[in-house]
């Protein structure tokens, strides 16, 4: 969504107030997961960027900021949110869009995307391999993958299905736990099963295979990453992240993945 006015096609003006209502209700409705999560977040306030922070923030004083940053575009900056919404703001605090922000070079290239990627990059790294069910490519590894998966989603147990056609193209398949239906239901319980399972690659399988694994309680990170899959934009599953940092949602067989990750 642009928003290159603030009057509608007829003309009529929405009052500032009204269009607040309309535009950032959405975008909260899709961070509030994560600000649920945020008592106080603090972000800073590169120079210049005071009047546009300071405007939003007099519009939308819960709109739940998590960094502010200057932009390649001259009296712009970005303003992202949890998610992986973006906004963009003049200097002076007048105009406000969201969406992709792309350079006009030899090809139309997301600078947005390229943000979002790279803090992907970061908090994936931050994962340690020990809360992740793993399972290595057979022979050279050409590659690497982030599925974030519920082991009740059909989609996901096709892929887990070709898990070995994922291994034999010599990509290492690196699962973390999303259970799609939120934290207060029975996939959450199973998923938690798996990730305390003393073998976890066999029970993630028979619980992809409708077969019920032994109940057992850990410190397990299930919740935390549930929590990092809202904080980069998973909204279900199962949901690729590559090695890159670019997110694929949804099943993409073998063969398909391997072309695209040599992209």
């Amino acid at each position: 969504m642009f928003l290159r006015t603030l009057n509608r096609p007829t003309g009529r003006k929405i009052p500032v107030r009204a269009l607040s209502a309309l535009f950032f209700g959405a975008l909260l409705v899709q961070s509030s997961f994560v600000a649920a999560e945020q008592s106080d977040p603090a972000f800073d306030l590169p120079k210049g960027s005071e009047v546009a922070v300071a405007r939003l923030l007099e519009l939308r004083p819960d709109i739940p900021i998590i960094a502010v940053y200057p932009i390649s575009v001259e009296g712009m900056f970005g303003i992202d949110l949890p998610g992986g919404t973006t906004l963009f703001a003049t200097q002076d605090g007048k105009h406000l869009f969201a969406g992709e922000l792309f350079a006009m070079g030899e090809e139309l290239v997301s600078l947005s995307e390229q943000r979002r990627s790279s803090e992907r990059v970061e908090l994936m790294a931050q994962v340690a391999s020990k809360d992740m069910v793993i399972f290595p490519a057979k022979g050279k590894t050409l590659d690497y993958i982030h599925i974030f998966t519920d082991v009740d989603c059909g989609y996901c147990r096709k892929l887990h299905a070709e898990i070995a056609d994922y291994s034999e193209l010599g990509i290492e398949v690196r699962y973390l736990a999303y259970p799609r239906t939120g934290l207060d239901g029975e996939t959450h319980k199973k998923m938690s099963n798996v990730w305390c399972s003393a073998d976890r690659k066999r029970a993630l399988t028979k619980a992809k295979l409708g077969l019920e694994v032994d109940a057992d309680t850990c410190a397990d990170p299930v919740v935390e990453q549930f929590q990092l899959g809202r904080m980069i934009g998973v909204s279900g599953t199962p949901a690729i992240v590559t090695s890159d940092g670019r997110l694929l949602p949804g099943y993409v067989p073998a063969p398909d993945l391997l072309a695209r990750l040599q992209q």
